[in-house]
């Protein structure tokens, strides 16, 4: 589900999503940028991408699917992996690390709101606090989806990297000539928008379902 009938609803937590929303993917990408640079990579440095700031970050495109559909992306990071000092540890640590940290933030959001309702402030919740809950919960929700739609070993998606980094190296020409082809982005985008949305869509769901459950929530 996207975020317009939300700003439609209540304009006050579509902004605050939207906020926690700008920080998480710029936290996403940074997290690709730094561990980059920890693995001796400098090109996402060179390039101005190891930022919070989340202008640096943002796709036209991706940022539509979140508001649209509830998932997207951001701008990819650029990396050299034959830079990293351990090629395969560096090409799994840095595609895992955007992940890590949209798990972690669903994760903090979560804990805020079972913190929440543990104090009874959701019992007789004021105007803004139910605002706050709705917002976290969303938020939350979102980077969740964003942590396992980015799992998918479908290039340039980070999953596909993930997985990348086992398969043996007389593949990886291959695989990184196949993410640079914007013919097949573009085939890659459209299944998942029609042939795959249906599924996609329904596996979120239960992981988000899953998700909350285990809160307590």
């Amino acid at each position: 589900m996207g975020l317009l009938p939300l700003l439609q609803s209540d304009p006050l937590a579509f902004g605050l999503v939207v906020a926690i929303l700008l920080l998480s993917l710029a936290l996403h990408e940074w997290g690709h940028a730094i561990t980059a640079l920890w693995m001796g990579d400098s090109t996402a440095k060179e390039q101005g991408r190891v930022t919070l700031n989340p202008f640096k970050h943002l796709d036209l495109l991706g940022s539509a699917m979140i508001l649209l559909v509830g998932f997207g992306w951001a701008r990819p990071v650029p990396i050299y992996p034959p830079n990293f000092r351990h090629y395969r540890l560096g090409l799994f640590v840095v595609s895992i690390a955007g992940i890590v940290i949209n798990l972690l933030i669903a994760t903090f959001l979560a804990l805020v709101l079972r913190w929440m309702l543990a104090s009874g402030y959701l019992e007789n919740p004021s105007g803004f606090v139910l605002v706050l809950a709705q917002a976290a919960a969303i938020a939350a929700s979102i980077n969740l989806t964003l942590a396992v739609f980015n799992l998918l070993p479908i290039p340039p998606l980070d999953g596909s990297k993930i997985v990348q980094s086992f398969l043996p190296l007389r593949w990886h020409p291959y695989i990184w000539r196949l993410e640079a082809n914007p013919t097949y982005a573009i085939v890659a985008m459209l299944l998942l928008l029609t042939v795959l949305r249906q599924p996609l869509s329904s596996f979120l769901a239960l992981v988000r379902t899953r998700f909350f459950d285990g809160f307590g929530l």
